[in-house]
């Protein structure tokens, strides 16, 4: 069964036999004699004991009647969903021939305080090729590309852009090989400053070509300060680098180019200059998941009867597509069977399993009479002595998974030439399995749904159902001005897990596309006809709280600060924010005066003097005027950005 009955026995025989004595008491006083010796006490623990048989049976009746309702209808429990994170493995130097990332690779966090280490598999092969540069390009706005590869290897210093850098011009890198995946290090040596730029933001962006055109690299680190001195720029090449030809010149090529300056960014006066370059390979990336790999694992013998059940050795089973690869061995070979929610759709002659991630139980098609006296096969039946094993499948997973960025450190298997891992960012879709009590709630709303969407309601539990690993999921209608007419907005928040210190980014809170893709499909096939579908991010609302506390005497002003600034980032969190430590409602306006109650409980704090609300662009940093209301739309979350607090106290 699914969903496990649960034992309700909460009283117990002895409990039975106290409260008789306890009556006795107040019934018959003059029954003195209470001791397991005297005639009446034996009388009294027969009936005890009778009424604990009954009780115990009658309390278990409504519960498990529930539980059976429950899966005949279908409702199962979902598994626990696995964490996945991009791991970075840097090289301890360039290497001469390919670096092998082989799947299966483990790396972990580090050990802390007597707790387990979180430990992640890669899951996707990964070949740091070394790479060499070939061709150096440089393209003006409008100009065709001119071939300056002869110049630096002459030693002349070669412009990067136009003597006067327009947006758009850009210096081109054309690699011996594509590096898809892959961490490079231009090296750039240059004799003339590029004037004018603030070497903190310059307005360049590095890019890479791929299958899907000019593609955006992120930056590791710009040792240059934008070109305007010799150093290194560490570039993280997108997974699609291709090779192509540019200029009549063939390679994989790598771009830096110009960008339009912001309100208030330096612009290049002059165009840096390049006197010698080099590009090779450093590191690269790939995707690590919170999950143990089962191989191969032996099942027993198929009985040749249909609806023949087995179990996985071990459980719950991640939710992966497929979650596990069953095959039996027929005519001397190993043969696949595929996995699906139901045998509704099954013929005689398909390999067909269902299974039960949070137990583990596999069940082969079953045979059902129908009405006219004849029996129907429902999935093909396994031949009678046929081994069975699993594959491969996963288990494990979890929110535990969900580690911050800079947590996953430790190389578990040895790889030659790799000094050091990280991953990135942080790691998000971990999701515990769900219990008894939360498929319970659910039930009515699925059994109300029945797979289409009609309501709101139905739609957010959709989406909750596509989407598990989601944070937060909300359902508005559209407006008609934006969305057009009939139309349903679907708010998707991600997971997200704070830096040390408890600070969330900006992009941490941005839905990825395949998130947002796979949420659409599912409520797509699943909409009324006409209903238009706009699934997508909230819109966050940054706010900047400026605040001035007084503190208690004796009490140290830089520890009053951060903790002020800590409680600050808590109760403005759109995940686990709010009064209830739920997330920040949508549409909920920010008062100063909830704020003030925020920063008096704040320990050393004696005088709240002064709270002024900003809204706040966190993508510009720009700060509107102050206030002491902000408003939101309904389909808007608050964002704290850079809140600023100052505290009076004794060393002011």
């Amino acid at each position: 069964m699914a969903l496990p009955s649960p034992n309700l026995d909460d009283r117990r025989f002895q409990q039975f036999v106290d409260d008789a004595k306890r009556y006795i008491q107040q019934r018959a006083p003059e029954w003195t004699d209470h001791n397991v010796s005297d005639p009446g006490v034996t009388l009294v623990e027969t009936v005890a004991h009778m009424a604990d048989q009954i009780v115990y049976r009658l309390n278990r009746v409504p519960e498990k009647n529930r539980l059976a309702f429950l899966d005949l209808v279908g409702i199962t429990l979902f598994p626990p969903a696995a964490a996945r994170t991009g791991v970075t493995f840097w090289l301890s130097a360039p290497q001469e021939d390919p670096v092998e990332i082989e799947v299966g690779t483990e790396v972990a966090t580090a050990r802390v305080s007597g707790d387990d280490a979180v430990v992640f598999a890669v899951e996707e092969a990964l070949s740091m090729v070394p790479t060499s540069l070939a061709h150096l390009v440089t393209q003006h706005e409008g100009a065709s590309p001119a071939d300056r590869t002869t110049d630096l290897a002459e030693g002349e210093d070669v412009q990067c852009f136009a003597e006067s850098p327009a947006p758009g011009d850009c210096m081109l890198f054309g690699l011996d090989v594509a590096a898809p995946r892959c961490a490079v290090v231009v090296e750039l040596d240059s004799r003339v400053d590029g004037v004018g730029v603030d070497p903190r933001q310059p307005p360049l962006v590095w890019e890479a070509w791929s299958d899907q055109g000019w593609q955006e690299c992120e930056v590791e680190r710009d040792g240059t300060g934008g070109l305007n001195r010799p150093g290194e720029v560490v570039l993280h090449v997108p997974a699609g680098h291709v090779a192509s030809r540019t200029g009549g010149r063939q390679a994989a090529w790598l771009r830096c180019r110009v960008v339009e300056p912001t309100a208030g960014q330096p612009f290049y006066a002059l165009s840096p200059t390049v006197r010698s370059a080099a590009v090779f390979t450093i590191g690269g990336t790939t995707t690590a998941v919170h999950a143990d790999t089962r191989h191969d694992e032996a099942l027993g013998e198929a009985t040749g009867l249909p609806g023949h059940r087995l179990r996985l050795p071990h459980a719950p089973v991640v939710s992966d597509d497929p979650p596990l690869l069953l095959q039996t061995a027929e005519d001397d070979r190993w043969v696949d069977w595929e996995v699906v929610p139901h045998f509704a759709v099954s013929g005689p002659q398909d390999r067909h399993v269902t299974l039960d991630a949070t137990t583990g139980e596999i069940a082969f098609g079953p045979a059902v009479r129908e009405p006219d006296g004849t029996m129907r096969q429902y999935g093909r039946v396994a031949p009678q002595g046929a081994p069975i094993r699993a594959r491969t499948y996963r288990i494990g997973g979890g929110r535990a998974g969900n580690v911050a960025r800079g947590s996953v450190r430790v190389l578990r298997t040895s790889v030659p030439y790799v000094a050091e891992v990280i991953n990135r960012e942080s790691a998000r879709g971990g999701v515990d399995g769900e219990t008894v009590e939360e498929a319970t709630v659910r039930a009515p709303v699925t059994l109300r749904a029945q797979e289409r969407a009609v309501t709101l309601r139905d739609y957010e539990e959709l989406a909750r159902r596509a989407a598990p690993e989601a944070a937060r999921i909300t359902c508005l209608e559209g407006e008609e001005g934006e969305h057009g007419a009939y139309a349903v907005r679907v708010l998707v928040v991600p997971q997200a897990v704070p830096d040390p210190g408890g600070r969330l980014r900006f992009e941490q809170l941005v839905p990825g596309d395949a998130l947002l893709k796979r949420v659409t499909r599912h409520l797509d096939e699943r909409r009324l006809i006409g209903t238009r579908l706009a699934v997508g991010p909230p819109f966050y609302q940054g706010i900047t709280v400026v605040a001035t506390l007084h503190a208690f005497r004796g009490q140290e002003t830089d520890r009053v600060r951060r903790e002020a600034l800590d409680a600050l980032y808590r109760h403005l969190d759109p995940l686990t924010g709010g009064s209830e430590r739920t997330g920040w409602r949508f549409g909920r306006p920010v008062q100063a005066g909830e704020v003030f109650a925020v920063l008096q409980r704040v320990p050393g704090v004696e005088l709240v003097d002064e709270v002024v609300l900003h809204a706040a662009d966190p993508l510009t940093g720009k700060r509107g005027e102050g206030t002491e209301r902000l408003d939101l739309q309904p389909s808007a979350l608050v964002f704290s950005f850079d809140h600023r607090v100052r505290v009076i106290g004794d060393d002011s």
